[in-house]
């Protein structure tokens, strides 16, 4: 337990941490890899050059200190961000140096107003939020090896299918190399690929959706092909995914991981919404539901540019020709000319609210989304403008947390 002098320290940052969060962070990270360039094989190197992952971290600092007084507060972020390190294989191990090179970031940028009281103050509220990650994600270790078909680390999985579903995404069927049985998972959870890229000094590491429902043999992950565009880099994974990964080809893979689930005990209507990739975990959850809780509504809902982009398009319209309780709309934001001649969409341009309201049966519902970041920020605006409770809306981000 920390001191009520500690807390006050740590309120007192508060702030500072709101205007120098980032270069505090990105500081750290500079820091961290020139003393532990080994870390490299674990962190997401675009994620890196675009400043995602040191935003997501000032905000983690900001919300400790803020709730510092009421840690518990911050737990369901606790949970979240301990699955993405379990899937990646963070261990307690690596909390000291992430601790130190902090508080030496912390000295760095602040200077002179990072007192020696404030530097001990941050040490001993560190420790304690360290305790709680590596508390958290032990437990999550022991839950991936003891289930069944679980494992620890990475295991060898081969690719026994790879399957083209639009003209940026491609699926992988992936069973593991050694024939036995592997761990179920929850319809929206994510498996980590870590693979080793030629002429790539350090080994690269991609959280991918499972996109299938659980129970089959395989691991089924729908993959876009990130090209580089608006000054950001290309995706490194997925182009070597596309362009060199083949039938026949071996995968490195940890256990599923991941808090984004639908929760099948609610048997109201559920609605599920994604834009662009996004839609991988919500068709694993629609499979589910489907086969699952036939007595239950469900409302699916997916935005693309146009036809030639929108993937497993016929595999979501055949599972609502066999499950009568199943609705879905298309929603294109510049459909081609064969996309008109066909009438393959329902609405031209964005998702907005009256239109949703138009096809949703009722916003006495679940709902839960996935997309790109202004995709999400549209919807969450949206169903709040609806006044679906926040208890009520359910999302996840594709990398490091944001803010919608």
């Amino acid at each position: 337990m920390l001191s009520n002098h500690t807390i006050q320290i740590i309120k007192s940052t508060v702030p500072v941490l709101e205007v120098h969060g980032t270069d505090i962070t990105k500081r750290f990270y500079q820091m961290l890899f020139t003393s532990h360039p080994e870390l490299l094989n674990i962190f997401n190197h675009a994620n890196q050059k675009q400043g995602r992952q040191q935003a997501a971290l000032a905000n983690a600092v900001y919300a400790a200190a803020l709730h510092i007084d009421k840690l518990e507060t911050i737990l369901p972020v606790v949970k979240q961000i301990a699955h993405k390190h379990r899937s990646l294989g963070i261990k307690a191990e690596h909390y000291p140096i992430v601790g130190e090179n902090l508080l030496a970031a912390i000295k760095d940028v602040l200077g002179s107003a990072a007192t020696p009281e404030i530097l001990q103050a941050w040490a001993e509220a560190y420790g304690v939020i360290a305790d709680a990650f590596i508390s958290v994600e032990a437990e999550l270790y022991d839950q991936a090896e003891r289930q069944s078909g679980g494992w620890t680390g990475f295991r060898a999985f081969r690719v026994e299918r790879k399957v083209r579903e639009s003209d940026v995404i491609t699926s992988f069927y992936l069973v593991p190399q050694d024939g036995q049985a592997i761990a179920s998972f929850e319809p929206g959870q994510y498996i980590s690929v870590k693979v080793e890229i030629p002429g790539e000094t350090n080994t690269h590491m991609r959280q991918y959706s499972l996109s299938d429902a659980p129970g089959k043999p395989y691991y089924r992950i729908s993959v876009k092909r990130e090209e580089g565009i608006k000054g950001n880099p290309d995706g490194q994974v997925s182009l070597y995914l596309h362009n060199q990964v083949e039938q026949g080809d071996v995968l490195w893979l940890s256990a599923p991981a991941g808090e984004f689930t639908v929760n099948l005990s609610d048997k109201r209507p559920v609605v599920l919404i994604s834009g662009g990739v996004g839609l991988t975990p919500m068709v694993s959850m629609l499979h589910t539901l489907a086969e699952t809780n036939p007595g239950s509504q469900v409302t699916f809902i997916h935005a693309a540019q146009n036809g030639q982009v929108h993937a497993l398009r016929e595999q979501v319209e055949e599972l609502a020709l066999r499950h009568s309780q199943v609705s879905v709309y298309w929603c294109y934001e510049k459909p081609t000319e064969q996309d008109k001649m066909l009438k393959a969409f329902h609405k031209e341009g964005y998702i907005d609210l009256p239109w949703l309201q138009q096809v949703v049966p009722t916003k006495e519902a679940s709902f839960y989304f996935c997309g790109p970041i202004p995709f999400m920020k549209a919807v969450n605006s949206a169903l709040k403008e609806w006044g679906v409770p926040e208890a009520d809306i359910h999302y996840e981000f594709f990398g490091p947390s944001s803010s919608l």
